[in-house]
């Protein structure tokens, strides 16, 4: 079992975690970019814009002022203690001889007139990278202009250093979120896959443990009701084939038995017919029975859903009371229905729910016994609308309740009662196909059966 859990690389939830990784790696690096640009981009345009306007300042000096005007401008400029421990100039005369500045060294052979660049410059003695631009004058003088950039890089070193170590921290995160991700996903991906397994080798017991409110908790949860549901339905099928074994024995049993006896007797016409007609009715009462077993099982699949339509609940009542009419006469029972005097509409099947409702009234007259009295009765409730019936025969003990609703259990052990035990099975499919349910309570003395579907308006 434990190879058949591991995780495989090809899988869905390396998938999503590598996605989750990307995902969370992608905006990371744009706000990284976007910072690095938003900084040292603008120091650099800035840069540029404060270098260019002071070499265009001084070149219009030049045209308005003798060279050594100018260079006495530059010599000020570079004294005036305003970042003068940044500042570089150069002025030469058009022999190529320095007039003033502060670079010990220029060769501006193949420079670009006028264009921000960046070279490696000798300024006071001192190799250093510098931001420069280079105007060559009418007369053949040419004026540099620019900005030690020793401090520009280090703000640019410690801005690249320390978004380096917030992408790798972010980066050690993300991992360790990944991981995470993948082992809380696997573990409970895992926790279903081992039920899944267990009850496939035959645990019906088995179910998915459920710690929290999540989604996987809910998946968890709707799958436990699953699990259940099948096994309630695997025990009801080894119930009815257990029960249906016992209840078909007996009248098959008889039919053979009076077929026998007929063969082996005397000949005579009017003793096979009655062996005839005998094994004839017992027939015709296990076609019944399957017919009833087929309806329970229609029910609970569905199959009569599509025929729903609009339902008159006391018209259904009023007819199966004046359908068992006689039959509560026989029965020494007196049979009452009672209405609200306005119609109470479901959504459901006619049929269906007539059968359920001749189910409940025969099912209280069978079992209130001689001199009892039998109600039925149809209303609305709150949300739902209600059929009850009521008998003050013996009733049922609370703690059968969930029992009497099984295919073919009869309070009856010894089966002396004419049935055969699935009226109330019926009903409790029809409740569910109809989602509604089947109540009980205790009429004190005898039962109040409650079939409850929901309200239409």
């Amino acid at each position: 079992m434990a190879s058949a859990l591991r995780v495989r690389a090809g899988s869905t939830l390396t998938r999503l975690v590598l996605a989750y990784g990307v995902l969370s790696l992608i905006p990371i690096v744009v706000m990284s970019v976007t910072f690095y640009q938003g900084t040292i981009g603008t120091l650099d345009q800035n840069l540029d814009i404060r270098i260019e306007s002071i070499s265009q300042r001084l070149s219009m000096r030049f045209k308005a002022l003798p060279p050594t005007a100018l260079a006495r401008e530059v010599e000020r400029q570079l004294n005036d203690g305003l970042d003068s421990d940044r500042e570089i100039f150069l002025l030469t005369a058009p022999d190529g001889t320095r007039l003033a500045g502060n670079l010990s060294h220029w060769d501006g052979t193949g420079v670009p007139d006028r264009r921000a660049l960046r070279r490696k410059v000798v300024r006071n003695g001192v190799t250093t990278a510098a931001q420069l631009i280079v105007r060559r004058m009418d007369d053949g003088s040419m004026l540099v202009v620019g900005r030690d950039l020793t401090g520009h890089e280090a703000i640019r070193d410690l801005v690249a250093t320390a978004l380096v170590w917030g992408v790798a921290l972010s980066l050690l995160l993300i991992a360790a979120g990944a991981v995470l991700l993948r082992q809380q996903i696997g573990q409970r991906i895992g926790a279903i896959r081992r039920a899944a397994l267990a009850i496939a080798e035959g645990d019906m017991q088995r179910r998915i443990p459920v710690t929290d409110d999540d989604e996987f908790s809910l998946l968890s949860r709707d799958i436990n009701h699953m699990l259940d549901r099948i096994e309630q339905l695997m025990d009801g099928i080894r119930h009815v084939s257990n029960a249906i074994a016992h209840d078909l024995r007996t009248p098959l049993g008889r039919i053979r038995s009076r077929l026998d006896a007929a063969l082996h007797q005397e000949h005579s016409v009017p003793r096979l017919a009655g062996a005839a007609a005998d094994a004839i009715e017992e027939i015709d009462s296990l076609i019944q029975l399957f017919e009833r077993l087929l309806q329970i099982a229609q029910a609970e699949a569905g199959v009569r859903s599509q025929s729903f339509e609009r339902v008159d609940l006391v018209r259904i009542v009023q007819d199966m009371a004046d359908m068992y009419d006689d039959t509560a006469d026989e029965a020494g029972i007196v049979l009452t229905a009672a209405s609200p005097g306005f119609p109470v509409w479901v959504m459901g099947d006619r049929n269906i729910l007539a059968s359920a409702v001749a189910s409940l009234i025969d099912n209280a007259i069978k079992y209130a016994g001689p001199g009892a009295s039998v109600d039925v009765w149809c209303d609305e409730e709150d949300d739902c609308c209600c059929i009850g019936v009521r008998d003050n025969g013996p009733g049922i003990p609370a703690g059968e309740y969930g029992n009497v609703v099984q295919r073919f259990y009869r309070l009856d052990k010894s089966r002396n009662l004419p049935g055969n035990g699935v009226g109330l099975a019926i009903v409790r499919a029809t409740a569910l196909l109809h989602d509604g349910e089947l109540a009980f309570s205790s009429a004190a003395p005898g039962l109040v059966a409650e079939l409850k579907l929901p309200r239409i308006t």
